[in-house]
């Protein structure tokens, strides 16, 4: 049984790695604030503001087996490894490929030049996400002589996906009244793909590389496939077949449809911009290489049908409503 320190753990990937590690039989504490959720039942909390000159002293002086830091705010990150890291055998950085600089090069991997990170007294907003995320490694490595793992996350896709990303493709697939807006590639645009890790996969994946002792930076991504073979897949999930209205994504910018994800989207589709042509392609040799088992993307999909409510028109936190829907089909 190891002795796992979770900075984090209410909200979805935190919580999914908390009982992924409670269920192997292994000691959790999670330390957060406790607004994004409950803590794990068979986890410890702690609930601290971590801007409080001691929000670790409840764990600073225990030894820790394991640390994972999910956070994205690097003043967070310097004060978590100035308490805990000496104490600590293993330490996870739970990063994000949104730390690279270029994302137009398919099969591109982990030494990819890195954004320039955040500067530690440098506001942190949603914009500069993978500056902060770049600015916490760099602290990791540094505070730990490179002895960390960083765990670069692709699109973390299941059940209970609170960007509404990965679900709303399934659910509008299991809904087949009227038909469904579908995204075509109308013009000389680079092919469009995506990379959905499973958050059970991420989360397994992080506890087992972890314990194991790996360091380095490693792109924890799904598989590549092209957009059309995912979007088959959620209508091979949903057991449905219904009618498809093909929407040009030239489109998009002109009817006021956003790429990737948030209301009145397509989600997962990218921009159409040859600098995302390698966003939703990055190398997955390292990670598999070092044990990653993914399931396959129809499992995910047949699991978001299975344990979320269904679209029936509404607004999700990603994707069309029924009225977006009408209107673009009305003005095609």
């Amino acid at each position: 049984m190891a002795n796992i320190l979770i900075l984090g753990g209410t909200a979805w990937l935190g919580r999914t790695l908390a009982q992924a590690a409670t269920s192997a039989g292994h000691s959790v504490t999670c330390l957060a604030r406790g607004a994004s959720g409950d803590f794990p039942v068979a986890a410890s909390g702690v609930v601290v503001d971590r801007d409080s000159p001691d929000a670790y002293a409840a764990v600073a002086g225990r030894e820790w087996d394991l640390v994972v830091e999910l956070t994205r705010i690097p003043s967070h990150a310097h004060g978590a490894l100035a308490a805990v890291s000496e104490r600590a055998r293993n330490w996870v950085f739970v990063s994000s490929c949104s730390v690279y600089a270029g994302h137009s090069t398919p099969e591109a991997d982990e030494d990819t030049p890195r954004l320039d990170p955040l500067g530690r007294d440098e506001r942190y907003t949603p914009e500069v996400y993978g500056e902060a995320k770049s600015a916490c490694e760099i602290a990791t490595l540094a505070a730990r002589d490179s002895a960390a793992l960083l765990i670069r996350a692709g699109l973390i896709g299941g059940p209970g996906d609170p960007t509404g990303r990965t679900t709303y493709w399934p659910l509008r697939a299991a809904d087949v009244r009227g038909p469904v807006v579908t995204p075509s590639d109308d013009g000389p645009h680079y092919p469009q793909h995506v990379q959905i890790i499973d958050v059970r996969d991420l989360a397994s994946f992080i506890l087992n590389a972890g314990l194991a002792g790996r360091t380095g930076a490693v792109n924890a991504v799904g598989a590549a496939l092209p957009l059309c073979e995912a979007l088959n897949t959620a209508r091979e999930a949903a057991n449905t077949n219904p009618q498809l209205a093909e929407y040009p994504l030239s489109r998009m910018a002109d009817d006021g449809v956003s790429p990737w994800s948030g209301p009145r989207s397509l989600p997962l589709v990218l921009p159409l911009d040859p600098d995302y042509a390698g966003f939703a392609r990055r190398s997955d040799a390292r990670a598999l290489a070092w044990g990653l088992v993914r399931r396959p993307l129809l499992e995910t999909f047949r699991d978001i049908i299975a344990a979320e409510e269904p679209w029936t028109g509404r607004q999700l936190g990603a994707g069309l409503s029924a009225g977006d829907e009408a209107e673009l089909l009305a003005a095609s």
